[in-house]
């Protein structure tokens, strides 16, 4: 029977066995409870958020340190509790793995890894077929139902990523409302394999998306407190890494990990969210005009070697793990070549860039320390200002740049039409971190009406418009024998784009964006239909 003031749609198409067990009478129960509890602090949260941009609109003002929270971060006593076995020694995460694609998922859980990013956010695209199955695989992947991979309690460490804030779920209603993505995602994943993570010392862990605030970690920690009681878990057993994406929130990340010191697994940093987030909050304004991310923006410039050294040295003077980002180039198969090279010296830079700020889990990890973690570099020399924080760098804009942006930012939204949170172009992967930060940064070029460094043409929407025709024409020659249907949802894509960075104030989130537009809804029954005739039913082994 369905629970009082609970509305769910019926399964997505070939996945009604997958349904039946994670929707069951008393998952459903659950989830109920869960919204019902939290439903009101989430709007809370969404519309402080609301506020405190429009203060900063309004204002003029700049973010700091808050006095309101000073005595936090001037006791030095405090520490998070300690991070459990499995995450003291985690060199080595696979980011941004979309659990729904089953093959990817089994090959994860073989691999030599010690962590696995199981994205139900920035890599995945949320259609209710994707959210249904990807929980599921990790259901199935707790209790060891896949074939040839080793059990939980063997395998890389899941760190399970919900959606954030933002997202809505649109599937099912709780007292007459959508439910929050993220409580639909963390309740069943909770409900289904916390305790069983808890037995095999294997979680339950999680990632935090997009935090803005300390008042949001408050939250997380109410939720984790309810959960863990509601399920018969002892206190602190959930634990998280928040991953720290937004300028805003660090001026906070001292009081992040206060308010879940019994749930902290540490915090995250990484370039392309936490960069987007500048144009979200202070676009608008020309001393903030970030330039181009393809030859100006990467973690040597102060601001964000300032905020990763910041980071390390909030958390290891806490006791917390300190994280870093995903390396996104691809590694060609010919391994004797030129770019193979290239690509893997870009790499190592990166990754050793993370290791000499004191990051605990960051490829490479070996050749610069044969402990566990980094946990006592405690970064006594680092002393960052807000000045430091919010220094943008200097640079212009190339056509290279801008053009690179528009077909990222179109491809991305193509992938979305076609159920898929992420994608290759140029050898890289691109997911909604890149996307954010690509039409970020054509909005607010337009907004100023930057010159680009190599011939002084303005950018204005008419260059843009011809820029992205001139991506569709390189395109379809690339693509040549793809289906009618398959050149709409592209022509469809860069009209979307050209939506979204033509619009007079700035979409927060492009994944909100899309996730509450006509067209994508209505692509999801076309994408449950496709991946129903194309055998997804096969990977039940």
């Amino acid at each position: 029977m369905p629970e009082k003031g609970m509305e769910i749609e019926p399964p997505p198409g070939g996945l009604e066995l997958e349904f039946e067990i994670l929707l069951s009478g008393n998952a459903l129960e659950f989830l109920v409870e869960l919204v019902s509890n939290f439903q009101q602090e989430v709007d809370t949260i969404l519309a402080q958020r609301s506020a405190r941009k429009a203060h900063l609109d309004l204002s003029g003002e700049l973010p700091g340190f808050s006095d309101d929270t000073a005595h936090i971060r001037n006791d030095p006593t405090w520490r998070v509790r300690p991070a459990p076995a499995r995450l003291r020694r985690r060199h080595v995460d696979i980011g941004d793995l979309a659990p729904c694609d089953t093959e990817r998922f089994m090959r994860a859980l073989r691999s030599p890894a010690q962590g696995i990013q199981v994205d139900f956010d920035d890599g995945n695209c949320p259609t209710y077929y994707n959210q249904i199955k990807g929980i599921y695989n990790v259901y199935r992947a707790v209790r060891n139902q896949f074939h040839d991979t080793p059990p939980v309690s063997k395998a890389p460490v899941l760190m399970l990523r919900p959606r954030a804030w933002n997202m809505v779920e649109h599937n099912m209603m709780v007292n007459g409302k959508e439910v929050p993505g993220p409580l639909f995602d963390f309740g069943l994943l909770m409900f289904h394999n916390g305790k069983l993570l808890f037995e095999n010392n294997s979680g339950p862990f999680f990632y935090l998306s997009k935090v803005e605030s300390y008042l949001e970690a408050r939250l997380w920690s109410k939720i984790f407190l309810w959960t863990e009681q509601r399920l018969g878990l002892p206190p602190g057993s959930t634990k998280a890494t928040v991953l720290i994406e937004n300028i805003l929130a660090t001026f906070e990340m001292e009081e992040i990990l206060y308010e879940l010191r019994e749930h902290s697994a540490g915090l995250n940093c990484g370039i392309w969210d936490y960069s987007a987030s500048f144009v979200n909050k202070f676009g608008h304004r020309a001393a903030f005009l970030l330039p181009d991310r393809s030859k100006y923006v990467n973690m040597e410039k102060r601001f964000l070697r300032s905020y990763m050294d910041l980071l390390v040295q909030t958390c290891h003077r806490r006791g917390a793990l300190a994280t870093g980002g995903m390396a996104a180039l691809l590694l060609p198969r010919e391994k004797d070549g030129a770019l193979y090279r290239s690509v893997l010296a870009a790499v190592t830079r990166s990754k050793l860039l993370e290791i000499n700020a004191g990051v605990d889990v960051s490829g490479l990890f070996q050749m610069r320390s044969r402990g566990e973690n980094q946990l006592l570099e405690l970064r006594e020399d680092v002393a960052v200002t807000p000045a430091d924080l919010l220094s943008v760098p200097a640079g212009g804009v190339t056509l290279y740049g801008l053009k690179y942006n528009v077909a990222v930012g179109v491809l991305f939204i193509e992938a979305w039409l076609q159920g898929r949170g992420h994608f290759f172009y140029k050898g890289q992967v691109e997911d909604s971190a890149t996307a954010e930060i690509s039409r970020s940064q054509v909005w607010q070029w337009i907004r100023h009406l930057v010159t680009l460094e190599d011939d002084g043409r303005a950018v204005t929407r008419a260059l843009v418009r011809s820029l992205t025709t001139e991506v569709l024409a390189e395109l379809e020659d690339e693509r040549r024998g793809h289906t009618p249907r398959e050149r709409r949802t592209l022509l469809t894509s860069a009209r979307m784009f050209l939506e979204v960075v033509q619009k007079s104030d700035f979409p927060e989130f492009l994944t909100t964006y899309l996730n509450l537009d006509h067209t994508f809804l209505s692509s999801q029954g076309r994408h449950a239909d496709q991946q129903e005739e194309g055998g997804v039913l096969k990977h039940r082994l």
